[in-house]
């Protein structure tokens, strides 16, 4: 039931991003960007936590898992360094996804051959 529930939260989020590409004029940056704040905004009223909660990986995959990853971060940061968590929360929580994908984006770019258009 696992996979089920990623599968409908994961498609849900994808289906909103859709819906938004065919029926707005907003480019997909924005859109990516909007998911972001979106994250932050659900995870700050408590929302997005039960969705991920339910969700699983269909919910903490997708940019919208991005920002409450580091709203979450922020929180934490907060508790624990004060007022200076605002600055370092978002940076340290998100900073392992963030180093992995240079990473393996480094090494994709240094294994592959570019082509010539």
């Amino acid at each position: 039931m696992r996979f089920v529930n990623a599968f409908l939260v994961g498609g849900t989020l994808c289906l909103i991003g859709q819906i938004l590409i065919d029926k707005t004029k907003l480019t997909p940056a924005r859109i990516l960007t909007g998911y972001v704040v979106a994250g932050v905004v659900l995870s700050a009223i408590g929302v997005y936590g039960v969705i991920a909660d339910f969700g699983g990986a269909g919910a903490s995959v997708p940019l919208s898992g991005f920002g409450h990853l580091m709203a979450q971060g922020v929180r934490d940061a907060v508790d624990t360094d004060g007022a200076m968590g605002i600055l370092t929360g978002a940076l340290s929580s998100a900073s392992a996804g963030v180093g992995a994908a240079i990473i393996f984006s480094l090494t994709a770019g240094l294994l592959s051959k570019p082509k010539e258009k």
